[in-house]
């Protein structure tokens, strides 16, 4: 039988208590919002956040991320990680995403000793080993605990107690890197994670905030809820979404009709281990 949310809740306070003082790397979503306040609830004072400021993340994120610190009464500070300049991650291999965690977490670990706090924990749920994430590698490799995941909280679980804690962000969408809408051995270039930054403000002003739009060199994929298709694909969004995307530099632009999925270009990955 599933653990209930009380047993999770419990166990993530153990844990909690168990590290001590702690970093939390709060990125603006809602895992490390709930993590934090529920460290901030369990440590009191023995916590500070740690947020990382990049070209690769929405100005929103760090937006939100100083608002729930701020709520908590938790201080914060921000760390310029620039992983845009480094050239191993511009490579984007498939070892993109760990090599991006290990850079970021390097910086805000340092951060984290010069503050006092030794322990740097980020905000990774127990729904995430199910997808292709080498980043939770680098986490383990480098000591950045995981509260959320070692005490099982999914998701939903998360979003059910960000709720409960009226949190402004419990029913806030997922949000990944930029550097996710790239196939991977895709260079990523400044250019064009502007290009796919500019293209998902358009679909946001057209009400449209779920959404990646897949960057596959002259031609933008976009992904939708399903929902959300028949909207796309009437006119006059339609039109407008075409002009708007072509003004951006996309030649072409297509629908996945199989809508979002989160992490959709993990399958190449996936695909490459079957045929070996």
């Amino acid at each position: 039988m599933e653990p209930s949310l009380t047993a999770k809740k419990e166990k993530l306070t153990t844990v909690l208590r168990r590290l001590g003082r702690l970093a939390v790397a709060l990125s603006g979503g809602v895992d490390s919002a709930v993590l934090l306040a529920e460290a901030r609830a369990c440590l009191g004072d023995k916590v500070i956040a740690l947020t990382a400021r990049s070209l690769l993340h929405p100005e929103q994120e760090l937006i939100d991320a100083a608002k729930i610190a701020a709520g908590l009464g938790v201080p914060h500070f921000i760390v310029d990680t620039n992983e845009i300049e480094q050239s191993d991650f511009l490579a984007n291999t498939e070892q993109r995403c760990y090599i991006c965690k290990k850079h970021v977490f390097t910086r805000l670990a340092a951060l984290a000793a010069e503050k006092g706090f030794n322990r740097l924990v980020h905000g990774a749920n127990a729904d995430d080993p199910g997808d292709y994430r080498p980043g939770l590698d680098a986490a383990r490799e480098m000591g950045v605990a995981a509260p959320l995941l070692e005490a099982g909280l999914t998701k939903a679980d998360i979003r059910c107690i960000a709720k409960q804690r009226d949190l402004f962000v419990w029913n806030k969408p997922s949000m990944a890197c930029y550097a996710t809408r790239f196939p991977y051995s895709t260079p990523i270039r400044l250019e064009k994670v502007e290009q796919v930054k500019r293209a998902e403000q358009v679909l946001a002003a057209a009400g449209i905030t779920v959404c990646r739009v897949r960057h596959h060199g002259a031609i933008a994929r976009v992904e939708v809820p399903l929902n959300r298709l028949p909207d796309l694909a009437a006119d006059p969004m339609r039109q407008r979404v075409v002009d708007q995307l072509r003004a951006i530099g996309f030649l072409h632009v297509c629908v996945d009709l199989e809508g979002y999925v989160s992490g959709s270009l993990n399958r190449e990955i996936t695909s490459d281990a079957e045929r070996t």
